[in-house]
C-alpha cells in the first residue's frame, strides 16, 4: 500500500467528518425537519439545516468544538504495521488541525494544551483485524459537551434488563440540555468497565435505524427510543421536536459478578467518516466525497 496515498485517506477523513455529516446522519435530521408540526421545534431543526449546508457551502467545520479524534481501524495482516499507521496518524492529524482547521483540543495534564489535537493517547485508536486484505478507517470527531455526559454504570447482575433500562432513561433525564440534542446514544453492555464504555462508542457508528440483529436487544432499542423520547428534553432542550434520533446497543460477554452500562452520547452532529481501501481502490461509503 503506497503511505502518501495512505496519508491523502486520513486527511481527507478528518476533512469529511469535521465538515459533514454521513449521508444517512444527514437524511435522518432532514426527515424530521420534515416531519415536525411544532413551531419551536420546526426552527431549530431548520437552523440545523441551514448549519449544515453553510458548513458544506463554506468547508468549514460544522462546528467549533471539532472534539478529540478517534480512530477505528480494521486491518489485514499483510498491510502496513500498526506503528507506522499510528505515526501516519499523528502526523495527519497535525495537519489538518492547521489545514482545515481543526480546534486544538488535545490537553496534556501538566504540559496544557499541545496545539495540534496530539497527546498522549490521542489520537485514540481502536484495531480490529480484518478477515481479508482490506483495510477500512473510520475517524470520530466527539465534542466536550456529549462526552461530559456519559456514564458508566456498574449494575447488580440480577438488576437486568430493567436495570439498565432504568439507568439508561436516569442517565438521558440528567443530560437534558447538556449535550445539544437531539441525541444519538451508544449503549456497551457486559465486558469489563472499560470495554462497555468502548462498545459504546462504538455504537454511536451504527447507521441511523439500523438495529440489533438479536431480537431481544432490537426491541430494546426500540422500548428506549420510545422512552427516552417522552421525557420531551427536544431540540436543543426546549421542550419540542425530537429528543433522541436512534438508540444503539452492542454487547459483550461479562463476568458473573458484574453487569456493566456504557453509555455514550452523541449530540446533533454526529460525525464520523469511512474509508475502505482494497487493492489500491478506495472508497468513502459514510459520504460523497466534497
Amino acid at each position: 500500500m503506497d503511505l502518501n496515498q495512505l496519508e491523502t485517506v486520513i486527511y481527507r477523513l478528518l476533512e469529511l467528518a469535521a465538515i459533514q455529516l454521513p449521508l444517512t446522519v444527514e437524511s435522518q435530521l432532514l426527515q424530521k425537519l420534515e416531519q415536525e408540526n411544532s413551531e419551536l421545534g420546526y426552527s431549530q431543526l431548520f437552523l440545523i439545516a441551514e448549519n449544515l449546508r453553510l458548513a458544506k457551502e463554506l468547508r468549514r467545520p460544522l462546528c467549533q468544538d471539532t472534539g478529540l479524534i478517534s480512530f477505528f481501524i480494521r486491518i489485514g495482516e499483510n498491510l502496513p504495521s500498526y506503528s507506522t499507521i499510528r505515526k501516519i496518524i499523528q502526523k495527519i492529524t497535525e495537519e489538518a488541525t492547521r489545514a482545515i482547521p481543526l480546534r486544538p483540543n488535545a490537553v496534556n495534564f501538566f504540559e496544557g494544551n499541545t496545539g495540534t489535537n496530539v497527546g498522549r493517547h490521542l489520537p485514540w485508536i481502536f484495531w480490529e483485524p480484518s478477515s481479508d486484505e482490506s483495510l477500512e478507517i473510520t475517524v470520530q470527531l466527539k465534542g466536550g459537551g456529549s462526552s461530559n455526559i456519559a456514564k458508566l454504570v456498574m449494575l447488580e447482575p440480577l438488576e437486568g434488563v430493567q436495570g439498565i433500562k432504568r439507568t439508561i432513561i436516569q442517565a438521558v433525564a440528567e443530560a437534558g440540555s447538556k449535550g445539544c440534542p437531539p441525541y444519538t446514544i451508544g449503549i456497551g453492555l457486559g465486558g469489563t468497565e472499560d470495554l462497555a464504555m468502548i462498545l459504546a462508542k462504538k455504537a454511536l457508528l451504527t447507521p441511523p435505524n439500523k438495529r440489533n440483529a438479536q431480537k431481544e436487544f432490537e426491541e430494546m432499542e426500540l422500548d428506549l427510543l420510545q422512552v427516552l423520547n417522552s421525557l420531551k428534553i427536544g431540540v436543543m432542550g426546549l421542550g419540542a421536536g425530537p429528543s433522541v434520533l436512534d438508540v444503539h446497543i452492542l454487547d459483550a460477554a461479562r463476568h458473573p459478578a458484574s453487569l456493566p452500562v456504557g453509555i455514550s452520547f452523541s449530540c446533533w452532529a454526529l460525525r464520523y467518516a469511512t474509508a475502505h481501501i482494497f487493492e489500491n481502490e478506495i472508497t468513502y461509503p459514510s459520504h460523497e466525497v466534497i
